[in-house]
């Protein structure tokens, strides 16, 4: 420091602390199914799920139609989602998806996952990325499905509603059993293909990541949010068998009247004939 400096009362700068690297992780739903069969974008990290290192980063395929694009470039992001869309099966428009960010922390025992903040990681391993892939991909398709179910539940409260306040209900047993069709749909997909309640298997490599697993599933609540989606769709489907019960009887009560009624004309001109045959 000179003494011009001294004069003018300027006090030096202490250096900034330097900023710990940071990953961008995106998850995207791009449809009901992608085929990663015979799939090459880069070197290959992992089979199941199929991962790519791909430029600098990390492209993870989910067989249930999520991606999860860890450390890339939006510009490569959009490549590379677009290349994938021939694979898609039942493609969404719009698009399903979620953010995190990962960063380095000091050590393994300081990882950590701060409310709203980013998953502190001692280090950028492949193990420990497919492992965030793997949380944030069912938490995608969670969303997801929460929101079909939801919708389904839009269309069952008109039918309830009715029912309690006529004691019957006008709707067709085409339309409930649109109902069940959409329950068992998000069911077989919660607990086939996305199988939201099975640890992923770079746990199986690396079971001292059981930890840091555990604190991705309590922090997307992915427990949690699948019992409830279960529940949903149990109420759901008790709601439209019940709905589908009520319409079937009232078409049977119908179908007994018309009987009666066919019964009582043919006796009638059965008695007219013989009161005509005895004039």
């Amino acid at each position: 420091m000179n003494a011009d400096q001294l004069s003018a009362g300027t006090m030096p700068t202490s250096p900034k602390p330097e900023t710990a690297p940071t990953l961008r992780i995106r998850a995207v739903m791009l449809g009901e199914r992608i085929n990663a069969s015979n799939l090459e974008l880069g070197t290959l990290v992992s089979s199941t799920p199929a991962a790519f290192r791909v430029h600098s980063g990390l492209a993870v395929i989910f067989r249930y139609g999520v991606v999860v694009l860890i450390g890339l470039l939006p510009s490569e992001e959009k490549v590379l989602l677009d290349s994938l869309k021939p694979r898609v099966t039942g493609e969404l428009s719009p698009l399903e998806e979620e953010t995190a960010q990962a960063q380095l922390c000091k050590d393994e025992n300081a990882e950590a996952i701060q409310p709203g903040g980013p998953i502190c990681l001692s280090k950028f391993s492949d193990e420990r990325l497919l492992l965030i892939a793997d949380a944030l991909a069912k938490s995608t398709s969670l969303a997801r499905d929460e929101r079909r179910v939801a919708a389904v539940f839009d269309v069952i409260e008109p039918f309830a509603r009715e029912l309690a306040e006529k004691g019957r209900t006008s709707r067709r047993r085409k339309g409930i059993l649109q109902l069940i069709g959409n329950a068992l749909l998000v069911q077989q997909r919660v607990a086939g293909r996305v199988a939201v309640a099975e640890k992923p298997d770079a746990l199986w490599e690396k079971p001292q990541l059981d930890r840091l697993y555990a604190r991705l599933e309590d922090e997307y609540e992915l427990k949690e949010r699948l019992d409830t989606l279960e529940r949903k769709i149990t109420v759901i489907a008790e709601t439209a068998d019940a709905l589908t019960d009520i319409i079937d009887t009232q078409r049977s009560l119908r179908l007994e009247i018309a009987v009666v009624v066919l019964i009582v004309i043919e006796v009638a001109i059965g008695c007219f004939q013989i009161f005509a045959g005895l004039h």
